[in-house]
């Protein structure tokens, strides 16, 4: 075990990190990444090191690999792979952040980080489990919160149309939109995560991708037009959803997880007209802008989950870090369902 009084004595333990060994072209390959370990050093004044217990897989991670900076730099080749997680604070050189506090930031890939602990945010427990803190009271659910409400701004009785519907930002927009009022239809892939949409997260009507023509689909459920679409895909389904407008629409850019390893840049949506056509809207957003806005809406998110009115689904990922690309290729062949989480193996730690 580790000894958690004394902040200067040597760490007992080395640190297994995954880092960043080339850059991809297409999809990820194992040998674009190597495992090593390493001491872990010391913290310095206002500094934690946190035991790593979960990490966060998400679509954004194929783009911060590439070697084009977008809201954020790249990683660099030889850093640790970047990614959010939470952990428990076993070396304590901020007093904010007392050992044993569990906190979430970006921690990366690895078994132990030392941070700052500016970057580090404490994780209160009384709204749900720290794991939750990375799906349904986390980014993912924030994401989900501000796009729908801030960006889509249904009202009851709209029609709002979800890609992705089954993965982890858009079974919780589609939840969200239920509970505003509205008729809601999720697009996914394969009948069991259409059902799943359906009789677990109650979404109204879903369309699999993989056998349905998605533009005659949502032309059929839809007959006065989609008043919101919440678009985590990009490509072909945001096309077939630009076909199906409402006056007024409001399509909400959140992803565009199909483009991320395309080798040959696609086309655009072949249709954008439609916005003119239909006096709608395209808006794009991240959820770092809405950060003053945090608590409330972890509060409210906090809230239907406790009562049960929302669900936090999950695939749990058991392992250790060199678990992670073998997830990260699980997260693009869609073989999760809701929030995709690496839980490192902490028993020894």
């Amino acid at each position: 075990m580790i000894d958690l009084q004394d902040q200067h004595a040597d760490f007992p333990q080395p640190n297994r990190i995954l880092k960043l060994a080339r850059r991809p072209v297409g999809v990820p390959v194992m040998t674009d990444w190597k495992i090593l370990e390493e001491p872990v050093r010391a913290p310095m004044p206002g500094e934690c090191v946190v035991a790593v217990d979960h990490i966060s897989i998400d679509p954004a991670m194929r783009g911060w690999i590439d070697d084009v900076s977008s809201y954020l730099p790249p990683v660099r080749l030889d850093q640790v792979m970047r990614a959010l997680g939470v952990g428990r604070v076993v070396r304590s050189r901020d007093d904010r952040l007392p050992v044993g506090t569990v906190v979430q930031g970006l921690l990366g890939v690895q078994r132990f980080a030392v941070v700052n602990g500016r970057w580090l945010n404490s994780v209160d427990e009384s709204l749900g489990s720290a794991r939750s803190h990375l799906g349904v009271l986390g980014q993912t659910g924030l994401t989900a919160y501000f796009g729908l409400f801030s960006v889509g701004r249904p009202v009851a009785g709209d029609t709002v149309v979800v890609s992705a519907a089954a993965g982890a930002v858009g079974s919780i927009v589609g939840q969200l939109a239920r509970l505003a009022g509205c008729r809601v239809i999720g697009v996914a892939g394969g009948p069991e995560k259409c059902r799943f949409v359906r009789e677990e997260l109650g979404f109204d009507e879903a369309v699999d991708y993989k056998s349905e023509n998605v533009t005659e689909a949502l032309s059929g459920l839809c007959p006065t037009g989609i008043d919101v679409y919440f678009d985590n895909v990009g490509g072909l389904i945001l096309e077939a959803a630009l076909a199906n407008l409402a006056l007024h629409a409001r399509v909400v850019i959140c992803g565009a997880i199909s483009q991320y390893n395309a080798t040959i840049v696609s086309p655009g949506p072949s249709n954008l007209w439609q916005l003119l056509v239909k006096r709608a809207t395209m808006q794009g957003f991240l959820v770092i802008d809405h950060t003053d806005d945090f608590p409330r809406a972890r509060a409210k998110l906090s809230e239907w989950l406790s009562r049960g009115a929302l669900l936090g689904p999950e695939t749990v990922v058991q392992g250790d870090v060199d678990q992670f690309p073998e997830a990260l290729l699980g997260l693009f062949r869609g073989d999760n369902v809701g929030k995709l989480v690496l839980s490192l193996d902490v028993s020894s730690t």
